[in-house]
């Protein structure tokens, strides 16, 4: 691995890059904060992906991606004249300083369950901070991100289930309001009651430490993978999806599933 000296060369260096390609690259000098936003939202997902994939490569190439918008934003901030990379590295110095007194202060925390739960109430205190426990939670977040977050942010300041078991009855009572507006023919209703139901699920997953998302999407790419299976073989074998019964395509689907053990 390279030494700090190396790493600060590194990064003066790609300093350098962009403030060239800034003034002589057409496309890089014609840049603002809105042109960029929706290719830096693109490029934290093609990270997700590989992080997802644990793909080492491709993890340092796009976080590569990553730093350059970080970098470009700070450039487009040093050009207005209100901030640049400094005073952007400078605030996380101080932020990441003040939020772990039991580093380096004299707080104490024996665990990381310690430092999550005085972690909400450190925030509130900061100077140009949060001034609710909820205030941080981006509004653009995906909605079953933003129910996770909601939910550890209220946990870090004791609003939680007594036992983690508990939440079961959430569960089924969600479900049971579910089937009630099923029954009633309300469809705005019955979706605010899957709403509810999603949120307990959500809510029993981070009680027994899964990631809800990351769990999704192992499902929703195991899915992707036997679906491609099931089309892939019924083409070989000269079929039509929508010519079979669904009893035709569980069994090519069971195969699928065989093949993943």
């Amino acid at each position: 691995m390279h030494s700090k000296e190396e790493k600060l060369q590194e990064f003066g260096r790609l300093l350098d890059v962009l403030d060239e390609l800034r003034v002589k690259c057409p496309w890089d000098a014609k840049q603002t904060n809105d042109t960029l936003r929706t290719n830096t939202i693109e490029e934290v997902y093609e990270l997700a992906d590989a992080l997802m994939a644990d793909d080492n490569m491709n993890i340092r190439k796009e976080l590569g991606d990553v730093l350059l918008h970080i970098l470009f934003y700070s450039k487009i901030g040093s050009e207005k004249g209100v901030f640049d990379i400094a005073d952007v590295c400078r605030s996380l110095t101080d932020k990441l300083i003040f939020r772990h007194p039991h580093v380096f202060g004299e707080a104490k925390a024996r665990d990381a369950k310690e430092v999550a739960e005085s972690w909400e109430q450190i925030k509130l205190k900061e100077k140009d901070g949060n001034k609710s426990v909820l205030g941080g939670v981006p509004t653009s977040l995906p909605s079953l991100i933003k129910s996770s977050r909601i939910q550890e942010k209220v946990r870090n300041v004791g609003f939680d289930w007594e036992e983690k078991e508990q939440v079961w009855d959430k569960v089924r009572e969600e479900c049971t309001e579910v089937e009630q507006e099923i029954r009633s023919g309300n469809q705005n209703a019955l979706e605010g009651e899957f709403g509810d139901l999603l949120f307990a699920v959500v809510n029993a997953a981070r009680l027994y430490g899964v990631n809800p998302d990351n769990a999704l999407e192992r499902t929703n790419r195991k899915f992707i993978s036997r679906f491609n299976y099931l089309e892939a073989e019924t083409k070989r074998r000269g079929l039509n999806l929508r010519d079979m019964t669904l009893a035709e395509m569980d069994e090519i689907w069971d195969e699928a599933k065989q093949r993943e053990r």
